[in-house]
C-alpha cells in the first residue's frame, strides 16, 4: 500500500461525482493492503467516507487480506461477514487473518477489522482448489441491454441525493425506476435490478475482480427493502447499517464487465430488513448469490 493507497484516499475527494478509470485506479490501490507485520495488513479510507467507512469498502479490504495468506490456484468461493462497529474513515483499519485451516481441497481465513483497539468488522472465507462435479442454474430475468439504460447521474437529475455526488468506481444503471423515483409515484417494486461493472478496466487478478465485485455488493442492496415502503435514504429519516452479509461465489467472472444485480426483499421485522439478490453476468451465467440483514430505523 502505502503511498499509492493514501494518495487514493486523498484523491477521491478531488474527483466529485464522477466515475472512470482515474476513479477505479483508486478503489484498486484502496485495496492494495501494507502487510505490516505475518498475517496483519492495514488499509486506508477515502478522505470523502461520511460519518462511517463504506462496509462494501471493509468487506473488499479484509477478503484481500484473507487471499494474501492462500496460495492463488484456490478461488474463494464464500464469505460470512459481520459489521460490529462504524468505522472511522480518519484512521487506518488494521486486518488480523487467523489461519484457521489448510485442508487438500478447502482453505479456511478469519479477519478481524481493528480500530482505536476495538474490532469493528468480522470474516470467514473459504477458498477451494478447483473441482469439477455436477452443475445447474436458475435463468437470469429478462432486462435490458445496460448500454440502452440511463445512468446514474441521468436518474439521478433533479432529485437531492447526496450520496450520489460521490466518486464512483462502479457503473451503475437501474433497469426499474430507482427507489427514489417510485417512491414519490407510490409505487412498491418487489424487485431491484441494477447492471453495474468496474468503470475501466481492471488488472487480469480474479482475487481483485471477487473483492471489487464484493465491494459493489454492498451497493443498493438495502434498497430493495425500503423500496416496499416507500423511502428512501436521503429523501426520509432513514438510520441504516449493514449488519451481517453472506456471499457466494459460483463460477468465475470479471468485474469490469457488465453484471446484473437482481435483489428483493422477503421480510422485515424489528428495525431489521433482509435482503437477498443474484448476479448475473451479461450471457447469463449465474456467478454469485448474497444475502444481507441491515438495521433500518425510519423515524
Amino acid at each position: 500500500m502505502t503511498e499509492m493507497a493514501r494518495e487514493a484516499a486523498a484523491g477521491f475527494d478531488s474527483t466529485g461525482g464522477v466515475g472512470g478509470q482515474p476513479v477505479l485506479d483508486k478503489l484498486v490501490a484502496l485495496l492494495d493492503l501494507e502487510k505490516i507485520e505475518e498475517n496483519i495488513f492495514r488499509g486506508v479510507s477515502p478522505a470523502h467516507s461520511p460519518v462511517r467507512v463504506f462496509g462494501g469498502q471493509v468487506a473488499g479490504q479484509a477478503l484481500v487480506a484473507a487471499g494474501r495468506t492462500v496460495p492463488e490456484e484456490r478461488k474463494v468461493h464464500s464469505l460470512h461477514a459481520y459489521f460490529i462497529r462504524g468505522g472511522d474513515p480518519s484512521v487506518p483499519i488494521v486486518y488480523e487473518v487467523d489461519r484457521i485451516r489448510d485442508g487438500r481441497s478447502f482453505t479456511t481465513r478469519r479477519v478481524v477489522g481493528i480500530q482505536h483497539g476495538k474490532a469493528i468488522f468480522s470474516l470467514s472465507a473459504s477458498f477451494q482448489k478447483d473441482e469439477g462435479g455436477i452443475e445447474h442454474s436458475e435463468g437470469m430475468p429478462d432486462v435490458p441491454d445496460p448500454e440502452s439504460l440511463p445512468t446514474l447521474q441521468e436518474r439521478a437529475e433533479g432529485y437531492f441525493i447526496g450520496h450520489h455526488d460521490r466518486p464512483r468506481p462502479i457503473d451503475l444503471r437501474y433497469v426499474n425506476d430507482p427507489p427514489w423515483v417510485t417512491r414519490k409515484s407510490g409505487e412498491l417494486p418487489a424487485r431491484n435490478q441494477v447492471w453495474m461493472r468496474a468503470d475501466g478496466k481492471l488488472p487480469d487478478q480474479q482475487l481483485l475482480h471477487v473483492c471489487v465485485l464484493t465491494y459493489a455488493s454492498d451497493m443498493t442492496l438495502l434498497d430493495s427493502v425500503l423500496a416496499r415502503h416507500g423511502v428512501y435514504w436521503d429523501l426520509d429519516k432513514v438510520i441504516g447499517a449493514s449488519l451481517d452479509h453472506a456471499l457466494w461465489f459460483h463460477r468465475p467472472f470479471r468485474a469490469d464487465e457488465w453484471f446484473l444485480y437482481d435483489s428483493a426483499s422477503p421480510t422485515a421485522s424489528g428495525a431489521r430488513g433482509l435482503a437477498t439478490g443474484r448476479f448475473f453476468a451479461a450471457d447469463g451465467t449465474h456467478i454469485a448469490t448474497v444475502v444481507q440483514e441491515g438495521l433500518l430505523r425510519v423515524v
